[in-house]
């Protein structure tokens, strides 16, 4: 099964579990937000909050450590919380959870060599998973 594939199936459980489209579209747009330098930018952030142990794991190639939606929201701040939440018209506590469910298994299958992939490379696998999933 290839990357996209296992990504697909990780977004349709989600999908059937009712956190909704609109949720993986968030986790996808922080790991690509340009005012956080991307990936790259999203992974130093955790690191600086904390969570260095889990976001290597998820880049490593062994077990993804979990983490709480409360670990998550303190990572990506409340104000960019509450932001995601209000667009998806969900509650906070919903969307830091969903968030702590989505984000370790994207970044880890965005980072299957070990290593955070550097701009062009990382934008197109998004840009190709956004068509997988959305059409």
């Amino acid at each position: 099964m290839g990357f996209l594939d296992d990504i697909t199936k990780i977004v349709g459980e989600k999908l059937s579990g009712g956190t909704g489209g609109g949720l993986i579209e968030q986790a996808m747009g922080l790991v690509n937000d340009p005012r956080t330098g991307g990936l790259a930018g999203l992974v130093e952030m955790f690191k600086n909050k904390g969570l260095g142990d889990a976001v290597s794991s998820w880049i490593g190639t062994g077990d993804n450590q979990q983490v709480s939606g409360d670990q998550i929201a303190s990572a990506v701040g409340s104000d960019t919380l509450q932001e995601i939440a209000r667009k998806l018209g969900m509650s906070g506590q919903d969307t830091s959870n969903g968030l702590a469910e989505l984000l370790p298994q994207i970044i880890d299958k965005l980072t299957p060599e070990g290593t955070v992939p550097e701009g062009d490379l990382l934008e197109q696998g998004l840009s190709l998973l956004k068509q997988k999933l959305f059409g």
